[in-house]
């Protein structure tokens, strides 16, 4: 077995046997492997990149860098005869871009000069999803029905059969509906991480902030703006307490779970689908017409579109979702229908005053 070197010189030798193609093949990908990891990738992006180009790979009939339009095309059909969804069959488009790109930019010629083949981007606009969000734009409830839903759940709390579950499951739900963390942000929270001496208002350490493009965790620090301030307080003074010992352990999670780590000895976390089916029970019974609609993740959008209406700066609104990008925070602000109207008027009145025309 010989290997073609890379990123090669003068003297590549030709890929003579099946065998050597295959290992020429396999050091395209781990090459592209190596490269993610230096940009500093998570390894969970890594792995699932990775496995995407061998999926494709496997459903080709030659080596990847003979792979043309026409293969991609096929791959994403099946992919959506198989019911993948869209946002995951533009994820594996990506996915592809991103690797032809490397083998074009660092080895074309390497390829070229072993297998005598010009690489070829198999994507394009024409077989590539418009984006990740096509088909799921998240409206957000109106306020008038945040407000009866948050109110029927807080009434029902001293009634609820199981106390202690009742009012995390409701105070991990206001953080999603006040300061728009998300559901595994919110999890992951330390009784440590509230810090009311930062800031006016105390802040919030998002130590797992969802990262752009796998790059690991990006951490942020939340104010408590919004009323999230007193509610903390209240869930820190009141009810965590009542979880455990644990409550003056600044490592015990902040929503627990009412099981012991035993090796611990403290409460263990709560879980991300237990809250899910509570806010999903919750719905059923305070507002009914969003039943199977909402999540934690239509409350981020209400979070970020309640603060913009109040006239909170969109900028603002970015550091405090954790965006990368101001574009996704647009994304997430979905204003009245009156509200073109509105700003055009605005605007008229204040030409008007600087003119002088305003009676």
């Amino acid at each position: 077995m010989k290997l073609v070197a890379l990123p090669g010189g003068s003297t590549e030798p030709a890929l003579t046997t099946a065998q050597d193609a295959e290992d020429f093949e396999q050091e395209l990908v781990d090459q592209y492997a190596l490269a993610m990891a230096a940009s500093g990738l998570s390894d969970g992006h890594i792995r699932n990149s990775r496995a995407i180009v061998i999926e494709f790979a496997r459903s080709l009939t030659v080596p990847l860098w003979e792979a043309t339009c026409e293969n991609a095309d096929v791959f994403l059909a099946e992919q959506r005869r198989l019911g993948r969804s869209v946002s995951t069959r533009a994820g594996k488009a990506g996915t592809l871009a991103l690797f032809y790109e490397f083998l074009i930019a660092r080895y074309e010629g390497a390829i070229r000069q072993a297998t005598g083949v010009a690489v070829e981007q198999p994507i394009d606009e024409y077989n590539r999803q418009p984006g990740h969000s096509l088909g799921k734009v998240r409206v957000p409830p109106r306020d008038e029905e945040v407000e009866d839903l948050f109110d029927g759940w807080r009434r029902s709390v001293p009634q609820a059969r199981r106390y202690l579950p009742a009012a995390r499951d409701y105070f991990a739900a206001s953080l999603w509906r006040r300061l728009g963390l998300r559901i595994n942000e919110t999890v992951m929270l330390d009784i440590r991480d509230w810090r009311p001496d930062l800031g006016g208002f105390g802040k919030l350490h998002v130590r797992f902030g969802k990262g752009a493009h796998g790059r690991g965790p990006r951490p942020r620090l939340v104010p408590g703006i919004n009323g999230a301030a007193e509610l903390i307080d209240w869930w820190l003074a009141e009810i965590r307490p009542q979880f455990g010992a644990d409550w003056a352990d600044p490592d015990a999670p902040l929503l627990p779970s009412e099981r012991i780590d035993r090796d611990l000895e403290r409460c263990r976390r709560v879980r991300a689908d237990v809250l899910r089916r509570t806010l999903s029970s919750q719905v059923d019974c305070w507002l009914p017409a969003w039943s199977g609609r909402m999540s934690p993740h239509v409350l981020r959008h209400y979070c970020a579109s309640s603060l913009y209406e109040a006239g909170m700066d969109i900028k603002a609104i970015q550091e405090l979702l954790g965006h990368a990008f101001l574009s996704s925070t647009s994304g997430y602000v979905h204003v009245r229908s009156d509200h073109v109207e509105r700003a055009w008027n605005n605007a008229n009145h204040r030409v008007e005053a600087r003119l002088g025309l305003d009676t």
